[in-house]
């Protein structure tokens, strides 16, 4: 996809995030930003970012979100437009509103009507989405003026379930190519809870974030969705991967499963990271796929204490004695534990100090 932009999540939700805030917050209708389309291969992560987008919206203009979900590979073209019944006296034909546009339209409420898997439905029903995309319409119904109507869909070269979009309606959108990026994943993975053995593997080998080939028969590979599905799994079950194994493989492939598992193994050399935050000088691995196992432990272990700035305060003594680019991951895993978190490490005296001797080894991301 050639002649529109690629994004990566992070930059696509800022994006998007940014317009819809900036025209709520000058009282104009949202559909003054155009009905937007989101690309990309499955599991990259473009139903998240929709999700991301009213959660930044919800913050920024402190209305309600609400997200209507639907999948027009189940409707019919008939479906949208409704039930046919007739009116009071019987002399007309009237058409009774799918539950699914029946929105809250007031000042203190946002909707986003989301058009997941479009690119599947046939091309009869993308039609049907015309009146939706641009006016805002379904057949005889006007969806609010507080709607913001986001469509997503795998690309024809994914070789996904997926029909090429009639020129109408792709003229109708404005469109985004959602791309991998495992910087942007990581950040979201501290913030969001993702298990800490998943982000040092994949922070030791970023390749296996996306295993995604048009070309293979595999039925599981790696996407950002399916380690997020590792991840709940390993939170809620059990964590050791020798036994989750069988389950971890159904979902990442065997490949990345055997890589992930044989990785696991050096959770046995860490040192103890509950020491190190409570203050003890415990001896620095140099091994560096340790010392990435190691930086995705404390993150975790930060997060679970992200309000305790003395715990904080010991483990950036101890970061201060890492090898210079593994204090730099941490450092910047730590300012992703929470948004606007890098506001509370500067009132830690340890990591004022560490930006006045080690900063600008952070390249200007702070």
């Amino acid at each position: 996809m050639t002649n529109i932009p690629s994004l990566n999540m992070s930059k696509a939700v800022t994006q998007l995030s940014d317009a819809y805030c900036e025209v709520i917050k000058k009282g104009l209708p949202v559909k003054t930003v155009p009905s937007v389309m989101l690309w990309g291969p499955p599991g990259v992560g473009k139903s998240q970012a929709v999700r991301q987008i009213a959660a930044e919206i919800e913050e920024r203009t402190k209305k309600h979100v609400c997200v209507t979900d639907v999948r027009l590979l189940l409707f019919n073209p008939i479906d949208l437009r409704g039930i046919p019944t007739s009116n009071k006296d019987k002399t007309l034909a009237v058409w009774l509103k799918p539950q699914i546009f029946q929105m809250e339209n007031d000042e203190g409420t946002v909707n986003i009507l989301f058009l997941d898997e479009i690119s599947a439905a046939p091309q009869s029903v993308q039609a049907a989405a015309y009146q939706i995309t641009l006016d805002r319409m379904v057949g005889e119904h006007r969806l609010p003026e507080n709607c913001i109507v986001i469509a997503a869909g795998n690309r024809v070269t994914d070789k996904s379930v997926a029909f090429k979009m009639p020129k109408a309606l792709a003229n109708r959108l404005l469109h985004i190519e959602i791309t991998g990026s495992f910087s942007a994943w990581k950040a979201w993975a501290i913030e969001h809870g993702i298990h800490p053995k998943i982000i040092g593997f994949l922070s030791f080998r970023q390749n296996y974030l996306m295993g995604f080939d048009s070309g293979s028969d595999d039925l599981a590979f790696a996407t950002p969705r399916s380690w997020e599905m590792v991840s709940n799994l390993l939170n809620a079950i059990n964590d050791d991967l020798d036994q989750m194994y069988p389950m971890i493989a159904g979902l990442v492939g065997t490949s990345a499963a055997v890589e992930f598992q044989t990785w696991e193994k050096i959770y046995n050399e860490l040192p103890d990271v509950k020491e190190i935050f409570d203050g003890k000088l415990l001896e620095v691995p140099q091994n560096t796929d340790v010392l990435y196992a190691l930086t995705s432990s404390m993150t975790a272990y930060a997060r679970a204490h992200r309000d305790d700035m003395t715990r904080i305060a010991n483990s950036l003594r101890y970061a201060d004695r890492m090898p210079p680019d593994f204090g730099v991951i941490l450092i910047k895993d730590y300012m992703c534990l929470e948004k606007n978190y890098k506001q509370k490490l500067m009132t830690v005296p340890e990591f004022t100090r560490w930006l006045q001797t080690k900063g600008a080894l952070l390249n200007g991301s702070v």
